[in-house]
């Protein structure tokens, strides 16, 4: 016998004021075997968008098929070559201009999961429901959360936002509604506090406070984290230990980014608690979304990385020009090769996650194959706003639907949409029509 004692497939550990999912381990064997799908991981969907386009000539491979040699910004992904999939001429017709529409930022992000033209009124914005937030609404009553959202910018705390609705569609990538936005959770320490159960968010003056009495989240559950341990066998202990450890890691981090001095000048005001450094800050929320994935508490995420039409500098990489001015290069070469730059600093990010997702096993495989976790933007060329052929990479094998590693080409001016009524597809939930899709996305499957 692996384990001495059998475990739900929802086992917590409790403590005063907090709660922990767990990951899969070989004690809940017996509970899957009875599920429906006996063994079975389930599949997850996640949305990483980046703003202001992306440097098409650094980013399409020269040929189909099999990947090969990968062009620049593609490069941070070699180790994850077998586990990706690029796709050519998606289109978001739905973000061109419209007489009413919310300006090109607006349009291409507001747009991005719905398919739908979104537009103002005198006064009111007009959307649709977000193909996450039609999965949620199927799926979500099996975990914790029905769905994540994530970003590490907001416009109005840039000062960037002219008005209400320019702010409500270049700030959110999920919609509950024609009307409702789900807005990213931006920092760091309220991530975690919705994820465990930590309270209610606070000012800084309470903040400080609590920090001087804060013990760990993993004092607080430290009873029932002995009594499983004596029921698990050596495997499901490591496991179990690693898991923990990566919690605990969470909280050095979101201390260390709470005490420290700002070490990078990002250029705008900040949230108390929020790490300056751009990378520091991805890392922290990519690894709360991992544990999310690990505990099943969420299959559904959207992680806005930085909110559309950003002027964000990324001094970090010796870049003090605003990314969205730079993307607009009148094809200067020296302002081409920054874009280039931060296009490329942003796939390393992505790709170091992705690489923890892949080292994740559960049920003989490991997340990120049990995952469809696409990376792109809303538009191509940042200088010309175009629409058409949307740089598109799909990471994961959907839990053994979509057959990796390759580019597929498809006919120009074919609806993004037609990805993600293929994804609800894989998450087992049916929709007759979404968007502005013509259809299923055709050479996705292993079949």
């Amino acid at each position: 016998m692996i384990t001495r004692k059998a475990l739900p497939r929802r086992t917590l550990l409790k403590g005063l004021g907090a709660a922990i999912g767990l990951p899969v381990l070989d004690a809940m064997a017996p509970a899957m075997a009875s599920s429906k799908l006996p063994g079975k991981a389930p599949v997850r969907m996640a949305f990483v968008y980046v703003p202001n386009g992306i440097d098409m000539r650094n980013w399409t491979p020269e040929y189909q098929g099999k990947l090969g040699e990968l062009p620049r910004i593609l490069k941070p992904f070699e180790p994850l070559k077998s586990d990706m999939t690029v796709l050519s001429n998606l289109t978001h017709n739905t973000g061109r201009a419209l007489l009413d529409g919310a300006g090109d930022h607006g349009r291409c992000s507001g747009s991005y999961l719905t398919g739908i033209q979104v537009k103002k009124t005198m006064t009111d914005i007009s959307n649709g429901i977000s193909c996450d937030q039609i999965v949620a609404n199927k799926i979500g009553a099996q975990t914790r959360f029905p769905s994540l959202e994530v970003g590490l910018e907001d416009a109005r705390q840039a000062g960037d936002c002219d008005s209400g609705y320019s702010c409500a569609y270049t700030n959110n990538l999920a919609w509950r509604s024609d009307t409702q936005p789900l807005p990213p959770t931006l920092d760091p320490r309220a991530l975690f506090e919705r994820l465990f159960g930590m309270g209610a968010e606070l000012t800084p003056v309470e903040r400080a406070r609590q920090t001087k009495f804060r013990r760990s989240i993993l004092d607080f559950v430290s009873g029932d984290t002995k009594k499983l341990q004596a029921n698990l066998g050596p495997t499901d202990k490591r496991k179990l230990d690693e898991y923990l450890s990566s919690i605990r890691e969470i909280e050095r981090q979101l201390e260390k980014a709470e005490t420290d001095n700002a070490r990078v000048d990002p250029g705008m005001a900040k949230p108390y608690g929020v790490p300056a450094d751009f990378a520091e800050h991805f890392k922290l929320m990519t690894e709360m979304i991992t544990v999310a994935f690990q505990a099943d508490l969420t299959r559904v995420v959207t992680f806005l990385v930085t909110r559309e039409g950003t002027s964000r500098a990324y001094r970090e990489i010796g870049i003090s020009d605003g990314h969205h001015p730079l993307t607009h290069h009148m094809n200067k070469p020296e302002l081409m090769e920054k874009v280039a730059q931060i296009n490329t600093y942003h796939a390393a990010q992505v790709a170091q996650w992705l690489g923890k997702l892949k080292s994740s096993t559960e049920a003989g495989s490991s997340i990120l194959d049990n995952s469809m976790i696409v990376y792109g933007a809303g538009l191509s060329d940042g200088n010309r706003h175009t629409h058409e052929d949307l740089p598109t990479a799909v990471f994961g094998r959907g839990g053994g639907h979509i057959k990796a590693g390759r580019r597929v080409v498809y006919r120009r001016e074919t609806p993004m949409s037609n990805l993600f009524l293929t994804m609800m597809d894989r998450m087992e939930v049916k929709v007759e029509q979404f968007g502005d899709a013509s259809g299923r996305l055709e050479g996705l499957d292993l079949a």
